[in-house]
């Protein structure tokens, strides 16, 4: 049986980035001893609900949780540890930005209990950094890489491409740089305009544009064959990984296992119920205060969105998703053959699998699938 997995939400940035969709928020000073206790108690409420499997993972998410102070990390895996006790190789990991001053923590931080370590470095272009409103320089960025390597049992980071203006033999340059770092697991996204960010508003009046279609599949194709070639293979569309070194948490969200989501704007998963959060830090304080809890609501999903949420989630793996995992009267058989000869879907008959192809027009895949 799987562990349970648990998200835990730090909603606090130093500055919003203009192509962050993320619940984070900026602000100018943070209450430690209060939001410690808050998140303590929210984990209690969850823990009293989802008791009696131990944990797998364990996933510190923002926002900026290495802005967190390393006492409090401590207090949280503990808190966790008393709740659901731990799987033998439980996998603690941090999102962090790769400052000077959060990098000076890292050492404390894998004192608390993080074995691995998730870095923003996000380009290794001091010009791209500045596009993308990064606190940090590519000097910088690789003195924390360096000091993670050093002090995390595990590290990743992230990178981001099809930039505009950005030619295929750059991003290669760029990649097989990233990859002779030795890094074990590497988060490659291509650039998306998501509403309500800075760079939506660009986008709205003309200033800003994503990469055509054909070129950010060009440099998709060619991210997949650097990185196989280096080793490090997909897993899941922008996931890549040493075997061995898939993120489990991740893996826990894409094969569609239960997972409790702790802080504002948290999701989680509890059976057939849908958990979310209240999204704005102080209405989740509040709820904290007044409830016990920070449970915005908890939604029934039926049969259906389970399926669906289950495909969409596990297409995104090369490993596909097992066909018994479905209703029978979920899927459409003859779409299903149709993209198999297509090529989009690999011919297999107890898992769907979507080919290198099939995987750059996965939402079309899922549109065609799945019964209405």
């Amino acid at each position: 049986m799987a562990g349970l997995a648990l998200y835990i939400h730090w909603p606090f940035c130093v500055s919003k980035c203009p192509y962050c969709d993320f619940n984070s928020h900026v602000r100018d000073s943070v209450d430690q001893d209060m939001w410690r206790a808050a998140l303590i108690a929210d984990m209690a409420h969850d823990a009293a609900l989802t008791g009696g499997t131990p944990l797998s993972s364990i996933f510190f998410g923002g926002g900026t949780p290495s802005l967190m102070p390393p006492e409090t990390v401590a207090a949280l895996i503990e808190a966790a540890e008393h709740h659901w006790g731990f799987a033998e190789d439980i996998e603690i990991t941090l999102e962090a930005n790769p400052s000077s001053v959060e990098s000076a923590r890292f050492a404390d931080l894998a004192g608390a209990g993080i074995n691995r370590v998730s870095l923003g470095l996000q380009s290794l272009d001091d010009e791209a950094l500045k596009f993308l409103g990064r606190a940090h320089d590519v000097r910088e960025g690789l003195a924390a890489l360096d000091i993670a390597q050093k002090v995390f049992a595990r590290t990743s980071f992230d990178l981001i491409y099809a930039l505009p203006g950005q030619s295929a033999d750059a991003w290669q340059t760029e990649l097989e740089r990233a990859l002779g770092f030795g890094t074990g697991h590497l988060s490659l996204y291509q650039l998306t305009i998501e509403p309500g960010t800075r760079f939506a508003t660009l986008a709205a009046r003309g200033e800003l544009g994503e990469a055509e279609p054909d070129h950010g599949a060009q440099l998709y194709e060619l991210t997949q064959a650097c990185t196989a070639t280096a080793g490090l293979p997909a897993y899941e569309i922008s996931n890549h990984a040493r075997p061995g070194e898939e993120s489990r948490h991740n893996l826990s969200y894409w094969r569609y296992q239960n997972y409790a989501g702790i802080g504002p704007g948290a999701h989680g998963r509890r059976g057939d119920l849908a958990t979310t959060r209240h999204k704005k830090p102080e209405n989740w304080l509040s709820a904290v205060d007044r409830n016990g809890h920070g449970l915005q609501s908890e939604d029934p999903l039926s049969a259906y969105d389970q399926g669906a949420e289950r495909l969409m989630m596990g297409l995104r793996l090369t490993e596909g998703v097992s066909r018994d995992r479905f209703p029978a009267a979920l899927l459409d058989r003859s779409a299903i053959e149709r993209l198999t000869a297509h090529g989009l879907l690999y011919p297999d008959t107890d898992r769907l699998v979507a080919t290198p192809q099939g995987l750059l027009v996965l939402n079309s895949l899922l549109a065609e699938i799945l019964v209405d």
